[in-house]
């Protein structure tokens, strides 16, 4: 009998789980598609009616996800950052820009995923300390910039992020106003000079950009960076 109980929980406990981020899913895919439009955010709008960004973020506090199940665990915490950062601004709204809130990456805190962590700690110690191959994550990890690649319409779900984290990657490595080609000179986003580790480890910075690109980029082309966008990426 003790052991038939303790399956029985095994199997409810394993169909909870399931069914949270299921919810957690198919609830951040609504969110997203309501306020997101060619790569912005309304957050007028988010901030008139929070109700349904605080319910996720509630959802998000509770639902535990193993690194062992990567998919689900990547595709958790990719959301449950880019949910964080629109909390960030709409709690701080109106504002030009996130570099204008104090504390906006390293000190405010959340909890999500049973963890309290910082955006910062987030996407380094969460997403890139347990999966350090994986560099298209910063072509999905949306920092409220317009020096960003776009947020999406829709949510990152297990069954399709791979397929969607090639995408953005390609999107945004094919976008002539992220890789600036100019004769024998490329300038990148900053984002490949803060991360440089990330995305030299089979290669060269243009190495990786080239498994993405349509029209290769020149092996000896020189590399320099521009500066940042920091604008808010607000819909007007």
């Amino acid at each position: 009998m003790r052991k038939l109980i303790f399956t029985l929980a095994l199997i409810l406990g394993a169909t909870g789980f399931s069914q949270n981020t299921t919810d957690f899913f198919t609830k951040s895919d609504a969110f997203f598609k309501k306020n997101i439009k060619d790569g912005r955010v309304n957050y007028k709008t988010i901030k008139n009616d929070p109700d349904e960004l605080s319910e996720l973020l509630d959802m998000a506090s509770d639902i535990n996800v193993s690194k062992g199940n990567a998919k689900i665990f990547q595709a958790f915490f990719i959301n449950a950052y880019n949910l964080a950062v629109i909390k960030g601004i709409i709690d701080n709204y109106p504002t030009k820009s996130p570099l204008d809130i104090k504390g906006f990456f390293d000190k405010t805190k959340y909890t999500l995923g049973g963890k309290t962590t910082t955006l910062n700690d987030l996407e380094n110690k969460i997403l890139r300390k347990n999966f350090p191959s994986e560099a298209r994550f910063h072509f999905v990890l949306v920092c409220a910039g317009l020096g960003c690649p776009p947020i999406i319409p829709e949510a990152y779900k297990p069954e399709t992020l791979d397929k969607q984290l090639q995408r953005q990657t390609t999107i945004a490595l094919n976008n002539p106003d992220f890789i600036k080609v100019k004769g024998k000179k490329v300038l990148l986003s900053q984002i490949f000079e803060w991360y440089k580790g990330d995305f030299t480890q089979n290669g060269s910075e243009i190495d990786f950009v080239n498994q993405f690109r349509k029209e290769k980029i020149p092996a000896n082309s020189k590399v320099s960076y521009y500066p940042y966008n920091w604008s808010l990426n607000a819909i007007k």
